[in-house]
């Protein structure tokens, strides 16, 4: 029990795939390297496109595995089934390690049509500056299988069912902070005695033509026309947008006496959970950040914090020129004059965003963070905006001494999280 009477929730296992490899270690390389997955988008024909780049996975050399038995289904679903069976592994979970009934999933995931596969001319789904609906709506009398993967609850349904666990089966769709919310509430649900075990965290692919082409309509993406890699610029005066990725990062959460009691390995714990609407506007943040603030603040209150005991965020840091000047008030009215002491990065400059996968593979990143003492870089940043000016661990990784860290994601719509870890020291 931790000292406010609550139940303690330990990280167990972890799972990823995306666009910097198909292991969790591989990943964690890479990103420590400054290396970046942003390249130009394979699955459909993006030459006429206006936005042709993204993050994103190598699917069939995923499907080649000889680790991988992937259902034929969307491509969320195979990312979220190999990123379980990989933090499953980790967790050195086996039959008998749990009651089925005492352990489920919470995900945050979106099944957003796959159209891609032998479409001839994806880009006439652009007419001029909106999309073609009559040319959507005869694709779908075609093709009706596009409207059949908009079961979002499947998700959940498929993970629940590969390992027999009969818990709550959620999924969560709230926008980009889908992956983090999901986590909360799976910690919010061991803590409080309602499940011993829960496999949460997010999957997600928005890299289809109708994706594209939405976000390429209101101006979020980065054009990244002279070199990709350097495309995803967070915190810089010259940044231009988010670069759209896909993948999955799943952790596997166990309250802390039931994964000492069968010998788990722990990467960390976490210890709070805020949660907060803007109340605002469906596609812009709150200009005072006042929604990042209080995920923020409730993140620390639920884990009993004082501001001072932070030492790392790992931030939403989008690329946007809103974002990333909000987040940074945000930061600056959480924690006062400690906001120049502590260390930001963003991830989505190596990894662009995975919407509602982000939070998932964000929060794999912060345990390993936690655990090896190492800060991950923000890359790209060149050219410091006077509005950001806070210390964003620029190119290159850095040695730290850490012993807690947030976890920031702030959703269209409004919709923020954040989550509180603790490095674990055996204690």
């Amino acid at each position: 029990m931790s000292p406010n009477g609550m139940r303690r929730v330990a990280v167990t296992g972890l799972g990823a795939v995306t666009s910097l490899g198909r292991d969790v270690e591989e990943i964690w390389a890479s990103v420590l390297a400054g290396r970046s997955g942003v390249s130009y988008i394979r699955q459909f024909d993006s030459r006429d496109f206006p936005v042709r780049i993204g993050s994103e996975v190598d699917l069939p050399a995923l499907r080649a595995d000889p680790r991988a038995e992937l259902p034929d289904s969307g491509r969320s679903t195979q990312f979220g089934v190999w990123a379980l069976d990989q933090a499953w592994r980790d967790a050195g979970l086996a039959d008998g390690a749990f009651l089925p009934g005492r352990a489920g999933v919470c995900i945050g995931a979106s099944t957003f049509p796959i159209i891609e596969e032998n479409l001839a001319e994806p880009a006439r789904m652009l007419n001029g500056d909106h999309y073609d609906f009559a040319y959507y709506l005869d694709l779908c009398r075609r093709r009706p299988e596009l409207l059949a993967q908009r079961d979002l609850g499947s998700i959940s349904t498929v993970l629940s069912a590969r390992k027999g666990l009969r818990g709550a089966s959620m999924t969560i769709q709230t926008a980009c902070a889908s992956a983090t919310q999901a986590i909360g509430e799976a910690f919010s649900m061991i803590r409080s005695g309602e499940a011993d075990l829960m496999v949460t965290g997010g999957a997600d692919s928005m890299l289809t033509v109708l994706c594209v082409a939405g976000f390429t309509l209101v101006g979020a993406l980065s054009p990244g026309r002279d070199d990709p890699a350097r495309a995803s610029r967070p915190f810089d005066l010259k940044r231009d947008g988010f670069v759209l990725g896909e993948g999955a990062g799943i952790v596997i959460l166990e309250e802390l006496d039931h994964a000492r009691h069968r010998g788990a390995p722990i990467y960390a714990e976490v210890i709070g959970y805020g949660s907060s609407s803007d109340g605002y506007r469906f596609t812009d943040v709150h200009p005072d950040g006042r929604g990042a603030v209080a995920a923020m603040r409730g993140a620390l209150a639920s884990a009993g914090l004082h501001p001072e005991e932070v030492g790392y965020i790992n931030a939403h840091g989008t690329a946007t020129l809103q974002n990333d000047g909000v987040e940074t008030r945000a930061i600056k009215q959480t924690f006062g004059p400690h906001a120049y002491r502590l260390a930001v990065s963003s991830i989505k400059s190596q990894l662009g965003h995975l919407v509602c996968a982000a939070g998932g593979i964000e929060m794999v990143l912060t345990a390993l963070t936690l655990r090896d003492q190492v800060l991950p870089p923000t890359i790209n940043l060149e050219h410091a905006d006077p509005e950001c000016d806070l210390d964003y661990v620029p190119n290159e990784l850095r040695q730290a001494s850490v012993e807690v860290a947030l976890s920031n994601s702030f959703g269209f719509g409004g919709q923020n999280g954040t989550l509180a870890v603790r490095r674990w020291n055996g204690s």
